[in-house]
């Protein structure tokens, strides 16, 4: 065999390089190479680990995409308890408790103090520079071993910088979160695939560090936050110190906390950031107060849950009282069976609250909320109004506990609850009429067939007069039967009716890509279609692909394998594809050519309002060959800023010193303002085979005459 060295020297080259540009990117805010030159180096170190896996380094930055499944995570004891902080929600007891450690104490003191962010508490344990283990606080004396899915957080560092001054053995906590911009994207993605959103961060952070696939945890784009040292060889006695230090180790510790010298300096810091915390990234619930002096908190010592020496003063949620009248139930077009507190309408944070999500029959029966009961609502940071608690004492005399419902409101099919999931669903996918009108209004939406002549209510029509059952049969419409219409309040006019078999027409120009995501798979969202459409590269690859075949497929995990061959082995859904590829729709995947792109390798954000809506300015960016981002980072590009564009948004541009890019600039840019026929299906994108937009419709002639 040749010797290996260079081979060695090449993965420990890559390794450390790659380390390097991501610690300046997650640490400092600073990209020192683009994201192509990135991904091509992280290509290259991937493909020499897979031919010399005795290669492979323990801190390898390919381990961020994800390792091998879990099936059940180990628990281990915590060196050091994980207490939890008092918390409190006034200021006279935060001056109490300063009160009181003067008592507990003969020297003087001041206080650090930290936003309190709002997410899951992990214990990262490091042995000669190099991350061992990583545990959650569980019940303060065991947690779970979730070190494979931490290792796919990117501002972890897995390895600190040789010959830095840090132990050889210590721990560092701090908390795992989800920023909001990757709050938003996973409440998106789970709303386009039929599930019901994550009511906050917290909750979403939690259930993507308890996924069994570190796959999975990967592209939920977690964040990690330190701020507290562990070790006995640790010198500096200063908390504020320590956190300076884990810093320049190469941890994330952030840039808001402050030193207090007395209280008047800790409520300034507490009433500046119950102002702020709307403009942070990421969420938090209130600020963490803590003596600075270490050497102090021995002395000062702990109660049984909490140490004495810190405080957490917790901001007051947005919460209001009121009465329960009625739980009622959704069905989505998945099936999914969401239940839904009505309530007598509440003034909640501006604005007037008569729903509330109660998400699913476990958090019913764990808050034990009846019919009748009187609830608090909160809207503190929250996407959606939210039950946190029931007021016993104004419970009627005479209530019974909910029962949740097992047979599905719209068609009496009885519901099922598959293993690992919260949710309950309806089966009858093919009679559901929720089921079927979710499906058809999801097949016309923009991001998929993007019928915009046909709306919700018209669609709506067309199902309940018997012309549309399933989204083939729009293809089947005909003008004499879409003239004759009328449900006694809306007739359809020639102009209508012309508008809506055009579109219809147009949209057999869709790419491939996109009549996979309008078919309504479940967990197939907009990007796992483009992903499945660039693999299989035709509709026939697909429905014939098996489980295993499917699993092999980036990003797609069991679960999403699961649900396409089940799909494609209902005769039903292979006679609806089977129509709507003799209707004409694409079923073929088309390249991109990137070399006529003017974007290419270019990242770009949107904000702020255009000529366009700001979903086709997004689809423009993409088409001409750039990346989208949710928010402004280090990798950013280009801000596509439009008017009344976001003013934290622009301060953190300037910052980032990301160049501002108007409508006019970006349409020079890409070679003159796209015409409106680009949204009618990319026939004339650059860079795709160019294929005839289908044309527009006659509005008679024997094609419309009958069915």
């Amino acid at each position: 065999m040749d010797n290996l060295d260079p081979v060695r020297e090449k993965i420990t080259e890559l390794t450390d390089r790659l380390t390097r540009y991501s610690y300046a990117y997650y640490q400092e805010d600073t990209s020192l190479v683009s994201d192509y030159e990135f991904d091509r180096l992280l290509k290259e170190l991937e493909d020499l680990e897979n031919r010399y896996p005795q290669f492979r380094l323990p801190y390898s930055p390919t381990q961020r995409v994800g390792g091998e499944p879990v099936r059940n995570f180990k628990t281990v004891y915590h060196t050091v308890p994980m207490l939890s902080l008092g918390n409190t929600y006034s200021r006279e007891e935060v001056a109490e408790f300063d009160a009181r450690l003067r008592k507990l104490t003969d020297q003087d003191f001041d206080y650090v103090c930290e936003l309190k962010y709002d997410g899951l508490s992990i214990s990262l344990s490091y042995k000669d520079g190099i991350l061992v283990r990583a545990l959650t606080r569980g019940d303060g004396v065991k947690g779970d071993d979730v070190t494979g899915n931490v290792k796919t957080i990117r501002s972890v560092p897995l390895r600190l910088a040789r010959g830095g001054n840090y132990p050889d053995s210590f721990e560092i906590r701090g908390e795992v979160l989800m920023p909001r911009a990757s709050f938003e994207e996973l409440n998106r993605q789970r709303e386009e695939i039929g599930e019901t959103p994550f009511a906050n961060t917290r909750n979403a952070a939690s259930g993507s560090l308890k996924l069994q696939d570190p796959a999975q945890v990967a592209r939920r784009r977690l964040d990690c936050f330190l701020y507290f040292l562990i070790g006995d060889s640790i010198e500096e006695k200063r908390h504020e110190k320590r956190l300076e230090l884990a810093s320049s180790w190469g941890f994330k510790t952030g840039r808001y906390h402050k030193r207090c010298a007395g209280l008047r300096e800790v409520f300034e810091y507490m009433d500046y950031w119950e102002k702020e915390r709307e403009n942070l990234p990421f969420d938090i619930d209130g600020i963490v107060i803590k003596v600075n002096d270490t050497s102090l908190w021995p002395r000062l010592g702990t109660t049984a849950k909490s140490p004495r020496w810190a405080i957490a003063y917790k901001f007051k949620a947005k919460r209001a009282l009121t009465r329960l009248n009625e739980i009622t139930f959704q069905v989505g077009r998945t099936g999914a069976v969401t239940p839904v507190a009505n309530l007598d309408p509440v003034s909640l944070g501006g604005t007037v609250v008569k729903r509330a999500s109660l998400h699913n029959a476990d958090i019913i029966k764990k808050m034990d909320v009846r019919i009748g009961d009187y609830v608090y609502v909160e809207k503190g940071g929250e996407v959606i109004p939210k039950i946190t608690g029931v007021e016993l004492s104004r419970r009627e005399a005479g209530s019974r506990p909910f029962d949740f419902i097992g047979k599905c409101p719209e068609c009496g099919t009885a519901l099922v609850r598959k293993d690992g999931e919260a949710g309950h669903y309806c089966p009858n996918e093919e009679n559901c009429p929720p089921q079927i009108k979710g499906k058809l209004e999801h097949f016309i939406s923009r991001k998929a067939m993007d019928i915009d002549s046909l709306g919700e209510g018209k669609t709506e029509i067309l199902y309940e007069k018997g012309l549309v059952r399933d989204v083939a049969d729009f293809y089947d419409l005909r003008y004499a039967r879409l003239l004759d219409l009328s449900n006694g309040v809306v007739s359809f006019k020639d102009k209508t009716v012309e508008n809506i078999l055009n579109g219809i027409a147009r949209s057999k120009s869709r790419p491939f890509e996109r009549v996979l995501y309008a078919l309504g798979i479940r967990y197939v969202g907009e990007a796992t279609a483009k992903v499945l459409a660039r693999h299989f590269r035709d509709m026939p690859a697909l429905m014939a692909a098996s489980f295993d075949e499917l699993r092999e497929v980036e990003e797609v995990g069991d679960a999403i394998a699961g649900s396409i061959v089940e799909f494609f082995s209902r005769p039903q859904e292979r006679r609806i594809v089977e129509r709507l590829a003799a209707a004409g729709l694409r079923m073929e995947y088309e390249e991109m050519k990137s070399e006529t792109l003017p974007l290419q390798d270019t990242v770009w954000v949107v904000s702020g309002t255009f000529s366009r809506s700001r979903e086709e300015m997004k689809r423009l960016v993409e088409y001409f060959g750039g990346k989208m981002q949710s928010s402004l980072s280090g990798k950013t590009s280009h801000l596509l800023a439009g008017d009344r564009m976001g003013p934290e948004k622009l301060k953190k541009a300037q910052k980032l010193d990301i160049p501002l890019v108007s409508e006019a600039e970006f349409y020079t840019m890409i070679g003159g303002e796209p015409s409106a026929s680009l949204f009618d299906g990319q026939a004339d994108m650059p860079g795709r085979q160019q294929v005839p937009a289908a044309p527009a419709l006659p509005v008679q002639g024997d094609l419309f005459d009958g069915e």
